[in-house]
């Protein structure tokens, strides 16, 4: 089995990590952790350390328990949901693992919610985490 957790840092992130571990562990499943740059560039050198950091944590975390993890930054100038859906896609992923953050309805019409289009669109189980 291959799982997918869309990581960005955030605490309802790091549940996320936390539950795809112990699945994977019981599954025996390989994990992919994403973090997507959204509408960014390559040139935004000071957030590209910072998710690089984020992610070497996260795959620390699997590597502790033996689970096989790669990371991945994405850098395509897609949205975030976009991008996990497309991975999800590309790399057939079994579960998709997304943290919840609570948002005023304001917050979610000007942002948008990532975790949202993951679930709407993506092409295997999601599991959400808040």
């Amino acid at each position: 089995m291959k799982f997918l957790v869309g990581y960005d840092g955030s605490n309802a992130a790091n549940d996320a990590i936390a539950l795809a571990c112990r699945y994977a562990a019981a599954l025996q499943a390989s994990v992919h952790v994403v973090t997507s740059m959204g509408k960014g560039t390559e040139d935004n050198q000071k957030e590209i350390d910072e998710a690089q950091r984020s992610l070497a944590y996260a795959e620390s975390l699997f590597e502790k328990e033996g689970i096989p993890c790669e990371t991945h930054l994405m850098i395509r100038g897609l949205s975030p949901g976009e991008d996990l859906v497309r991975f999800a896609d590309e790399n057939s992923v079994d579960l998709v693992f997304v943290g919840v953050k609570r948002r005023s309805k304001v917050g979610k019409l000007l942002m948008g919610s990532a975790a949202q289009y993951v679930i709407l669109n993506a092409p295997a189980p999601v599991v959400s985490i808040r």
